[in-house]
């Protein structure tokens, strides 16, 4: 059925080029695409980075970086068809592989783009062999480049969706020799152009060479030139051509001079400098016949669909009088009945679709009473591509080019790793999931010359069954997270470097039968020996649970008190605890006392960059964990107990007690007060105890509260201050009454009080809470502590994790708050479970607080001392408005009390004994 589109517009032309560009600036064209929404690549050019073409305006840049294969081509220049740019000079060659592909990234997933591809052969292997090859646009089938005449130029468009952050240009080997490409363009489109574009089907523009034109592509205009409009006249750099010359058609000269114009939602946009390009029948003819077919330049396949767009302008100033009637059929068939452009300066398009391989023919017939000739002023014929091809789930994707990357594996990696299925990634089995995308099962990299640890992206590859990752050289510890994978039934790790102890989950999982486990020949892993029988741990988990679950639940009961309640507590708390581990503190253990301490290090609770961590009960009841080094650890005897001294002077009530230490012999350990409220990661997580409430704003700022202290405190206080280099969540633990203590302090330095600064070799720290500026300049300094600190807090407001991976890859917490923030709109940010329940005033101080803490330069960071303050009074402004919504104006001075006794308790606690 053709569709008839009328627009009418009563703008100036400077107007509909300056509501273009406004457009165009709102899109999406982060990264690589330049500010009008382009990306420009030159195949085969080294001069230089980039350069500007002299015609066009356009930026074209080197296609290092955007693939990896292949490599570069001088063409002569004098062997091309005349008046072709230079980028026809150079071509990018793959004479190895079947499949090799180019990947364009930063793209808006949904967005819709114009790409191009061009090639021109020139004989640039002295071969005289014209090759044929596919080319294909991510997963799906685009066309058959079939190189006819060596001199000729072919040129290719496509619009289509991108169904990524990323798309993909792909030029697969066919035994019909080598394949090549000279330029590839992509171009941003608005979404509402081109509506016949899905995420079913993508337009391919017609090739099919006709004798007087210069190139294949089915995009014309009908003027009495053969100029080549596109950008800057067309804004989205559509190359638009003449016409053949046909010997019964004359053309008409623009009477009006003014420009066509399109209203701003149009869905074709064409430019007016095309649509004033108007021809009609010569002499006394009344019809206008045009025609397509198809030739060797394009695979236009049995049955194929074309979709058909045609443009009319009237531009001659007729008389009132005057009709100009047609009627349009195509392939005989009547599509549209006394059809007449308006007679002002307006652009109308009728677009339809048509059916068959062979010749198809559309007429143009004046009607009897019609007094004027048919017009045309373009016309643009697209195949319809039918994307029948399953994508691979971004995730998966992008999991395995993290391990392409990583261990540089060389083998048919390339394009997308699980479809088209005849060129699926060797090692790769998959599936489809029920969204319809493909998923990753089984993952085999057996003998693959991989070398160093266990990449965290196997983790990321949610549905994988089967991996076998044997006779490598893998080495270091088997990673926490396979225990993770829930869909694991196979993993073999033989026949590597591995080291240190086999997480727990995966053993139980074995002996339960379901998990294939394959772990031999790693001499210095340390297996089943090394924990107690699997249903033992389990019990003990278990009443772990049941101790902790109520207690901690109890605590959110009373928010509105935990304030005050809690700080009389914790007085008797640490008071008995000081009576408790005083005859223990920086007590020297032997390494018996701890296998004693420690029931035979049977019960490990945690896993750290020192080594295990066991749980244990000194003489007196008292709860401990125990953290033993590992084998792994580079700490030697010298600069463990180096450690062991600064640890041993550092006291304050919001950091974790050091209560002892062993050296003896080949065993280092150290002995710290247990936290029987877990960490801070799994608390906001809902881990290990799903079933107690989530934590309140006011429960995440006293806790955000006491873990500034703690910092502060190292930075301030200690005799050399120390920094603490990896201040996470995960770092912060709790009391049973949802107090925190900072932990972790193996990775803290002294630093000297006169620079301020330590210059370290390997910047430490973890992702999403890492100092950029410590990262690029490895100059370590308190405010680095500053900036992991800042994403804490942002943490505890967003409940997201610092560094989140989806769909559309990874995401920093810092500047997706400070995108949101920008906007105004602090709900937007807040995690769910606390929303309506907070004094807005608290959390805009608190979000404020941590962006300053996270801006880029050191210098521009508040200090510690600043940051307890701003923390301070974002408590003190929650703490008011809890006590205003039950309206007790007593509450509002035990509000204003328990500030107060928090800042003296800290004030007296924070001096180093």
């Amino acid at each position: 059925m053709l569709l008839i589109h009328h627009h009418v517009s009563v703008w100036t032309a400077g107007i509909i080029l300056l509501l273009a560009a406004l457009s165009l600036s709102s899109r999406d064209v982060r990264g690589q695409l330049d500010d009008s929404g382009f990306l420009s690549i030159d195949c085969g050019y080294t001069t230089r980075p980039s350069y500007i073409d002299g015609n066009t305006g356009i930026m074209y840049v080197a296609d290092e970086g955007f693939t990896d294969a292949g490599f570069n081509q001088f063409v002569n220049i004098q062997n091309m068809q005349p008046n072709l740019e230079q980028r026809y000079s150079t071509v990018r060659v793959f004479p190895n592989g079947t499949r090799n592909c180019y990947t364009l990234r930063s793209l808006k997933q949904g967005g819709k783009y114009l790409m191009r591809a061009t090639f021109g052969y020139g004989n640039y292997d002295t071969l005289n062999r014209l090759p044929a090859f596919d080319l294909y646009l991510g997963v799906n089938y685009w066309t058959t480049v079939n190189i006819t005449n060596a001199s000729v130029a072919y040129v290719f468009d496509i619009i289509t969706l991108a169904t990524a952050n990323y798309m993909q240009v792909c030029l697969v080997n066919i035994g019909s020799g080598t394949p090549f490409i000279s330029e590839i363009d992509l171009r941003s489109l608005l979404e509402d152009l081109y509506p016949a574009v899905s995420a079913k089907q993508s337009l391919a523009l017609h090739s099919f060479f006709r004798d007087t034109v210069s190139f294949g592509f089915n995009r014309y205009h009908f003027g009495n030139d053969y100029q080549l409009f596109r950008y800057p006249n067309d804004l989205y750099d559509r190359m638009w051509q003449k016409y053949e010359d046909v010997p019964t058609w004359t053309y008409i000269d623009d009477t009006i001079f003014g420009e066509v114009k399109s209203f701003p939602n149009d869905s074709y946009n064409a430019p007016s400098a095309v649509l004033r390009s108007v021809s009609i029948p010569a002499n006394e003819s009344r019809i206008m016949n045009l025609w397509w077919g198809s030739d060797s330049s394009m695979n236009v396949g049995f049955g194929s669909k074309f979709f058909l767009v045609l443009y009319f302008a009237e531009i001659q100033a007729i008389r009132q009088a005057a009709i100009r009637q047609f009627n349009v059929f195509l392939d005989n068939n009547i599509i549209a009945d006394a059809f007449s452009p308006p007679k002002s300066m307006l652009a109308t398009i009728l677009s339809g679709t048509v059916q068959g391989s062979g010749r198809h023919n559309v007429s143009l017939v004046a009607t009897p009473t019609s007094r004027l000739k048919p017009v045309i002023s373009a016309m643009e014929i697209y195949l319809v591509r039918s994307l029948n091809e399953s994508a691979t789930n971004s995730v998966d994707a992008n999991a395995m080019y993290m391990i392409q990357q990583v261990y540089s594996v060389s083998r048919n990696w390339e394009g997308v790793p699980c479809s088209p299925v005849s060129f699926s990634w060797n090692g790769l089995r998959c599936s489809a999931s029920p969204s319809g995308l493909l998923i990753i099962t089984d993952l085999n990299l057996s003998s693959s010359g991989l070398v160093g640890g266990i990449d965290d992206s196997f983790g990321q590859l949610a549905s994988l069954q089967h991996l076998d990752l044997s006779n490598n050289n893998l080495s270091g510890p088997i990673p926490d997270f396979l225990d993770q994978m829930l869909s694991l039934a196979f993993l073999d790790l033989s026949s590597n470097n591995l080291s240190g102890i086999i997480p727990l989950g995966l053993l139980q999982k074995s002996q339960d039968g379901g998990l294939t486990l394959r772990i031999d020949n790693n001499p210095n892993l340390c297996g089943t020996t090394c924990y107690p029988a699997p249903n033992q741990n389990r019990n003990k988990l278990k009443l772990i649970v049941k101790i902790v679950v109520p207690i901690a639940g109890a605590s959110a009961v009373v928010v509105l008190f935990v304030a005050v309640v809690a700080i009389q507590h914790r007085r008797k708390v640490i008071q008995g605890v000081a009576r408790a581990t005083e005859i223990f503190e920086n007590r020297r253990f032997k390494y018996k006392e701890l296998k004693l301490v420690t029931n035979g290090f049977k019960n490990v609770i945690g896993k750290g960059g020192f080594g295990p961590v066991y749980m244990g009960c000194l003489e007196n009841g008292t709860s401990v964990a125990v953290k033993m080094r590992s084998q792994l650890s580079s700490q030697g005897n010298k600069e463990f107990l180096a450690e062991a001294q600064h640890l041993s002077k550092v006291h304050h009530r919001n950091l974790v007690s050091l209560i002892g230490y062993c050296n003896d012999m080949k065993h280092l350990g150290l002995v710290y007060e247990y936290m029987v409220g877990g960490n801070l990661e799994d608390r906001l997580r809902g881990h290990n105890a799903p079933l107690i409430q989530p934590l309140t704003w006011l429960q995440r700022l006293t806790i955000a509260l006491d873990s500034a202290y703690g910092l502060e405190y190292l930075h301030k206080s200690c005799s050399p201050p120390l920094i603490h280099r990896d201040v996470k969540t995960r770092n912060i633990l709790l009391t049973a009454n949802l107090r925190a203590k900072l932990s972790d302090f193996g990775l803290t330095r002294a630093f000297s009080s006169d620079t301020k600064t330590h210059i370290t070799t390997q910047p430490a720290g973890t992702l999403g809470y890492l100092d950029p500026e410590y990262y690029a300049t490895s100059c370590l300094s308190e405010k680095s502590d500053v900036y992991s600190f800042g994403v804490v807090v942002l943490v505890l407001i967003t409940a997201r994790p610092a560094m989140a991976i989806d769909n559309e890859g990874s995401t920093n917490i810092v500047h997706w708050v400070r995108e949101r923030l920008s906007e105004g709109d602090i709900e937007s940010v807040t995690d769910p479970r606390i929303r309506g329940g907070f004094d807005v005033n608290s959390l805009w101080k608190a979000a404020e607080l941590a962006l300053r803490c996270t801006e880029h330069a050191g210098r521009d960071r508040p200090t510690t001392t600043e940051v307890v303050e701003g923390l301070t009074e974002s408590l003190r402004l929650e703490t008011m408005q809890q006590n205003s919504s039950i309206g007790a104006s007593s509450s509002a001075a035990a509000g204003a009390e328990t500030i107060s006794l928090l800042e003296a308790e800290h004030i007296g606690e924070t001096l180093p004994r």
